[in-house]
């Protein structure tokens, strides 16, 4: 306005109504404001979810023995990296087609583009987010499937074979499955719900890991004179750090899967899904606790984490309907799925190093077959239908990468490598060198 004062009459009167048009022409917040929050949400879910990476990194190497660390990190960064490769690739239009190549079952094969630089809000969609905000967040899911693979089958799996198998995982089989549902696909249509992956994210990694461990065979001497040989972990420290690290990250998870930030009652219900999956956590931890406390006279540290984990994966498929007290009872259970399932797995002398199938792929199960209890608009048929449908498709096109991959390359290390260790075979350096002998 001091400018204005100082212009002469005419002048201030031709200055006024263009003033006037340019303030007009500028978008307010009203019109810009879902699409910023929004944005602001998946980058920041986003960032929580890659978060997620290093709790995976840590559980693995905590659980694994200390002659195998290395390279089961070694294994996590390599996976990540492929996965946001593979993803900009093929993965996020193909789970995202803008036209299907089989409508509803297979999109396109075409990699992302994002926006110009200094996008204008007249050229921008705003009723989303930006499609790099979009595709960010959404490859962080893409990593995370991969990253479960990666701890059942440690401590005798090559390196390049199994990251090989994360090309075709994160290129090909997590894509098409999750468009069946994310994508507008056939699942999408029949009513299958699944608000942040239970089954397309956590089940699916369960049952790609199913696939590698049957094809891989266990550990030499985990199974023994029909006992199972318990073979400890080299820091549970660590293991617990890791816990504590994907329990952070999975706010992000969760959270950014409401997908809009835009209104009082989305940003509302970002908090109530926070508040559930805690809650669900929590439970699940506390279930296991006292479970193995029942049943060993003991609690078991590595039970309790896991547990955790299993009430996470089981809030996963509907974190944002249930009470409180719904999501309490759901995590529990997913706690108590942890504690009969290890076992079990063990007489079928399935060796999972950290307990990924009955965290991911059993505990994911329960949580998506639980959704209608507080979901109007699901059926429990439906929801078994999809999770059938994604799991056969998961395994199949897995046990017949990793069959192939056995007979054409070989899958796993000698067992003179197996019994000195990974770190030394496969990549000659080791976590705790002042540890070796000699």
């Amino acid at each position: 306005m001091k400018f204005m004062k100082s212009l002469p009459l005419a002048a201030a009167a031709i200055a006024l109504p263009s003033m006037g048009f340019a303030q007009d022409a500028a978008p307010g917040f009203d019109e810009i404001g879902p699409y910023i929050m929004t944005t602001l949400l998946f980058l920041v879910g986003g960032f929580l979810v890659f978060w997620m990476a290093a709790g995976f990194a840590m559980l693995e190497a905590g659980l694994v023995r200390s002659k195998n660390v290395t390279t089961q990190l070694t294994k996590n960064i390599a996976l990540f990296s492929l996965a946001g490769i593979m993803y900009w690739a093929v993965g996020f239009n193909l789970m995202y087609p803008g036209e299907w190549i089989i409508e509803g079952w297979l999109g396109g094969f075409s990699p992302t583009s994002l926006e110009p630089v200094g996008l204008g809000a007249a050229d921008a969609s705003l009723d989303y987010a930006s499609v790099a905000s979009d595709f960010f967040f959404q490859l962080m899911f893409c990593a995370t499937t991969a990253s479960i693979v990666s701890g059942t089958l440690a401590e005798r799996v090559k390196l390049w074979p199994f990251l090989i198998f994360v090309v075709v995982l994160t290129g090909f089989i997590y894509p098409v499955e999750a468009s069946w549902q994310w994508g507008g696909g056939w699942l999408s249509e029949m009513g299958f719900s699944d608000f942040a992956g239970s089954t397309l994210v956590h089940a699916a990694g369960g049952f790609a890991a199913l696939a590698g461990a049957l094809v891989l065979g266990a550990r030499i001497g985990k199974y023994k004179d029909g006992r199972v040989v318990p073979m400890p972990g080299s820091n549970l420290a660590l293991a617990t750090l890791g816990t504590f690290i994907l329990w952070l990250g999975w706010f992000g998870f969760n959270g950014g899967s409401q997908l809009a930030a835009g209104t009082v009652g989305d940003i509302t219900d970002v908090g109530r899904i926070f508040a559930n999956t805690n809650m669900a956590a929590s439970a699940g931890a506390v279930a296991a606790l006292l479970l193995t406390q029942a049943l060993y006279k003991k609690p078991d540290l590595t039970m309790v984490l896991n547990g955790a984990l299993a009430g996470l994966v089981s809030i996963t498929a509907g974190p944002l309907d249930p009470t409180l007290f719904g999501a309490l009872w759901i995590g529990a259970v997913g706690g108590v799925i942890v504690v009969v399932a290890v076992p079990m797995l063990d007489k079928l002398k399935i060796d999972d190093v950290v307990g990924a199938i009955p965290v991911h792929l059993i505990a994911g199960f329960w949580g998506t077959m639980v959704v209608p209890v507080y979901t109007a608009d699901t059926s429990f048929v439906t929801q078994l239908i999809g999770f059938a449908a994604i799991g056969i498709f998961v395994f199949v096109v897995s046990l017949i990468a990793f069959t192939l991959m056995k007979g054409l390359i070989g899958i796993r290390v000698s067992e003179e490598a197996e019994i000195n260790g990974l770190d030394v075979t496969e990549l000659g350096m080791e976590a705790y060198p002042e540890f070796s002998k000699g």
